[in-house]
């Protein structure tokens, strides 16, 4: 790779699988048709653990700082937005931990917060391929470029733990059986 956008693109294909297995598992609590409360489960600790403090992680605590360092601004920039989203997306992740707190699945409530959560996050994620990644390739050099991907690569091991993405991907493996092979 020669560009550290390029891992987090990578990393929006990852998430975007999830968010369409997201979308099948809703539109089947929306049919009333019964689903493992734990699947529910999973597939939200999938975007907290993946989504958010992997990938949104990498962004917020390297990559987002060598992009101010490379003239990018924060402050009424792209970068200040995308941070507001990731925090407006983790309220969403909230909501749809409440409303599968109970004994029986807040179905309503459920449905809400992942559709406005799987809205958001492609359109943080179109803006992020098709605007700040091409300028954040722009703006820092390839030495930096280098240095973030090795950078990432010590905070998955050392802030994820070893083996955590291949758990997280074999759960979108077993949801795609599960759940898009026969939609």
């Amino acid at each position: 790779m020669n560009y550290a956008s390029e891992d987090l693109k990578h990393e929006h294909d990852g998430i975007l699988f999830g968010l369409k297995i997201l979308d099948a598992m809703v539109a089947l609590l929306r049919q009333g048709k019964h689903i493992n409360k734990d699947d529910y489960k999973e597939i939200v600790e999938f975007l907290r653990l993946f989504a958010d403090k992997c990938h949104h992680g990498k962004e917020e605590g390297l990559y987002f700082p060598a992009l101010e360092r490379g003239g990018i601004p924060k402050e009424n920039g792209p970068i200040g937005q995308m941070l507001i989203e990731h925090e407006e997306g983790r309220k969403y992740i909230q909501e749809m931990v409440a409303a599968l707190a109970g004994k029986d699945i807040d179905a309503k409530a459920f449905t809400a917060a992942a559709e406005n959560y799987a809205s958001l996050l492609r359109s943080h994620i179109n803006k992020e391929n098709t605007v700040l990644f091409p300028m954040g390739d722009k703006a820092i050099s390839s030495a930096e470029h280098q240095h973030l991907l090795e950078q990432f690569e010590a905070f998955e091991h050392n802030v994820m733990g070893p083996g955590i993405h291949d758990k997280l991907h074999g759960m979108l493996d077993t949801f795609e059986e599960k759940y898009l092979k026969n939609v």
